[in-house]
């Protein structure tokens, strides 16, 4: 893919800098639009602390900061923030919070007495610390955007990962197939995009990252099926799912997910059940583990978030990468 050229905007320049949490996919989206890495200095001390410095002038720039609040996400949110409040004090002129992945997202509502909306609070945080603007990647919940008085840019990996499954099955013998009634939305947009049905597992949640099927909704029998979801985590949901569609009589079960979150015995119990392959996101960077394991398969969405940080440092529309 060629460089794109940024044309002439309000600010004086544009500036993409990375936190600790993913310097990889950060380089390879600065590679994309031919522009160097920002330069800037990271350091912990001896109790923890997350010490920084920006190395080269921003002032009066357009800044990007690119930094996925995963695994540990305490640190890495902390780390933002304090990225976020240097540039400020720095003057730069407008500062974009990248965030590949959006920790805290899903405690997005108060569903039992006595609890924080944490999703609501991270976004305060990244007011208050001085973020102009929020460019995510596939939140949880959509209203999340809601959360914030700023502009938020809400990005879908969908065109990435559609892409590769039209490439790869005959769309008459697909199924995509949401993991709860909270994904039908997401599951719907890939099956309209596929021109393929779309079923449903029916599941009830017994407690935090556990869940039990209880029944499919949509004919699956001698069917691909294609689990559409946002992330992964301990893959206890996804390995019920795929257990109940081959008991339903499907061909092949394969998955998607933006975010490989994949936490605890995640990658053993994917390696140990019927799924064909999962494929998913850079949007956090992947363990050893995952990395050895032959059904998990990654896609870069460095060239989507890319081409949506040219368009806002341009003042132009992003709608073009939606799907």
């Amino acid at each position: 893919m060629s460089a794109p050229q940024l044309v002439r905007s309000l600010f004086t320049d544009y500036k993409i800098f990375s936190g600790s949490a993913n310097p990889a996919l950060t380089q390879e989206i600065c590679d994309v639009l031919g522009s160097p890495l920002g330069t800037m200095m990271i350091r912990h001390f001896a109790d923890g602390e997350t010490h920084l410095q920006i190395q080269e002038n921003v002032r009066g720039a357009d800044v990007f900061l690119v930094q996925p609040t995963c695994t540990p996400v305490d640190h890495h949110l902390m780390e933002l923030l304090l990225m976020i409040d240097a540039f400020k004090r720095a003057s730069a002129e407008r500062i974009t919070a990248v965030l590949p992945y959006y920790g805290y997202a899903r405690q997005d509502r108060k569903d039992k007495p006595r609890m924080p909306i944490s999703a609501k609070l991270v976004a305060s945080l990244l007011e208050r610390a001085g973020a102009n603007r929020v460019l995510a990647l596939d939140l949880h919940a959509a209203q999340i955007q809601g959360f914030f008085d700023i502009p938020v840019d809400h990005l879908f990996s969908a065109p990435v990962m559609v892409q590769y499954f039209e490439d790869r099955f005959n769309r008459k013998e697909l199924t995509v197939v949401s993991p709860d009634a909270g994904g039908v939305e997401r599951a719907r947009s890939f099956a309209k995009r596929l021109r393929c049905p779309l079923a449903i597992i029916d599941k009830r949640r017994t407690d935090a990252n556990v869940a039990e099927v209880m029944n499919i909704i949509g004919n699956v029998r001698d069917m691909h099926c294609l689990i559409v979801d946002d992330l992964v985590d301990t893959a206890g949901t996804l390995v019920k799912g795929v257990e109940a569609l081959v008991d339903q009589g499907a061909r092949s079960v394969s998955a998607c997910a933006t975010h490989a979150v994949l936490s605890g015995p995640a990658v053993e119990r994917i390696k140990g059940s019927a799924l064909e392959e999962l494929v998913v996101s850079n949007s956090i960077p992947h363990g050893s583990q995952a990395e050895r394991c032959s059904k998990i398969r990654t896609l870069s969405v460095a060239p989507l978030l890319a081409r949506a940080i040219q368009s806002i440092h341009e003042g132009g529309s992003i709608s073009t990468l939606f799907i």
